[in-house]
């Protein structure tokens, strides 16, 4: 179920809170039952097929986990972490490698009608975490219970934030309601779920509306004006930006709400001066889990310039590669990797860089390169840039009355975690905020429900 869904927020969410007060309450040993019960709930109700594949995910890795502490067999954690990309493999990228098998002659390939199981991207990611630290001597052994509950907690088991083991584990064995901050808790996970609603319905999917035929008809082989093209790109550019902050604050919000505090994903990326800062602040779980668990490992920055400039190239396109199974991905995940490059030779000539031309530097790049990301082909990316370069007809009808405020939240408002947690207590905001909740339940009511784009990783 979506979070953006009535099912969701007028069915599961309340009788979920009123299911974990009741455990933490009266039963505290059964909190930690109830909300793993409550998270396979939540997954399963997209596609209960996949529920066992999620159970047996985690059951297996386990018990090689187990195995480990027994033995201290290295080979064991390597298995276990092939194994688990195998599986990724076999559901997401199965058809694209056999696509690329296919471009050779005389080459048989077979393709396998798979549908690919929401969220197995980022619990792959946290299993390798957790297994890797375990090898690394840095993680602790957890009990079945708590380990099912860090890979499946509702709240970021489809679409993150990726949270490492040592900044949620500790939480699962506090008494939340018992805390002295428990309803300033409660009233920041509210706020961060209405605001996270509000970015997503008001200010993303309205621009889903502005991009989407855009795309469409490069994607039909049509020609794009350069109005169109700059509209599709500009749209495209922030309803990602609404839409996949959005959910991370919905989902921190909801974790508040189940006394858990999840880390950060967003700091306005939009306001980066630099590329380097900008994958700082954009999906900034996923940016510390490359750096940590690949491009260190690759020999990083401490290894002499080429080994770093290598590593930040195989870094990103494998980053690009895991967004999704295209060619078109590994172009944007490339493209990115070069450009970081450029920069470190730029910052290790001691060249100037004015801040001005930095944020519109990096902020036209990421644009341009989100161009890659949402096309469906090559072809319908050329469509979109030669529309963009000027290299078709001008065009007329830019529509801009959605992408004005999108801008001014995005590069001058502040963030929906500053937010909250400056704002001092105070009725007016209570009262705002369920103003604003109203709104949303409306607009849900009357529009297209629109999937959060994340999910298809």
């Amino acid at each position: 179920m979506l979070f953006n869904s009535f099912v969701f927020l007028l069915g599961f969410l309340p009788v979920a809170l009123l299911l974990h007060w009741a455990a933490e309450r009266f039963a505290p040993h059964w909190r930690l039952p109830v909300l793993a019960a409550l998270s396979f709930v939540f997954y399963g109700w997209w596609d209960w097929r996949f529920v066992p594949l999620l159970a047996f995910s985690i059951l297996l890795n386990w018990l090689i986990a187990e195995a480990f502490q027994k033995t201290r067999s290295g080979g064991l954690i390597t298995l276990a972490i092939v194994l688990n990309l195998a599986v990724l493999a076999l559901f997401k990228y199965f058809n694209f490698f056999a696509d690329l098998a296919a471009m050779i002659p005389g080459l048989p390939t077979t393709k396998l009608d798979l549908a690919l199981p929401l969220g197995i991207s980022f619990f792959t990611f946290h299993h390798i975490m957790y297994l890797t630290d375990l090898r690394r001597g840095q993680a602790p052994r957890f009990d079945l219970l708590r380990y099912t509950l860090y890979i499946s907690f509702f709240p970021q088991v489809l679409a993150g934030p990726l949270v490492r083991w040592r900044e949620i584990m500790h939480q699962f064995d506090e008494r939340p309601y018992q805390r002295s901050d428990a309803a300033q808790r409660i009233a920041c996970g509210l706020m961060l779920l209405t605001i996270g609603l509000a970015k997503k319905v008001l200010l993303g999917d309205p621009l889903a509306e502005y991009a989407n035929p855009v795309f469409a008809a490069a994607a039909e082989g049509h020609l794009v004006t350069m109005a169109q093209a700059w509209q599709g790109t500009l749209a495209f550019t922030f309803q990602i930006y609404f839409d996949f902050s959005g959910y991370t604050d919905m989902a921190l919000g909801l974790a508040l709400l189940f006394g858990v505090v999840l880390p950060q994903n967003f700091e306005a990326p939009y306001r980066s001066l630099s590329l380097q800062d900008f994958w700082r602040r954009w999906h900034m779980t996923l940016s510390r889990f490359l750096r940590d668990y690949l491009y260190i490992p690759l020999g990083g920055s401490r290894h002499g310039l080429p080994l770093q400039l290598w590593a930040l190239f195989a870094t990103m396109a494998l980053g690009g590669l895991w967004h999704g199974a295209g060619l078109n991905f590994v172009a944007w995940g490339v493209a990115h990797g070069l450009a970081l490059a450029v920069g470190v030779l730029w910052r290790r000539a001691g060249l100037p860089m004015p801040k001005l031309l930095g944020w519109l530097l990096t902020f036209l790049f990421v644009a341009l390169c989100w161009v890659l990301f949402r096309a469906t082909s090559f072809e319908a990316a050329l469509a979109i840039y030669k529309g963009l370069f000027g290299l078709t007809e001008i065009g007329s009808g830019f529509k801009w009355r959605a992408l004005l405020p999108a801008a001014a939240v995005a590069l001058i408002g502040p963030t929906a975690w500053a937010a909250v947690h400056k704002a001092p207590p105070a009725r007016w905001l209570a009262v705002l905020a369920a103003v604003v909740f109203v709104l949303v339940l409306f607009k849900i009511g009357d529009d297209a429900n629109y999937e959060f784009i994340y999910f298809q990783f």
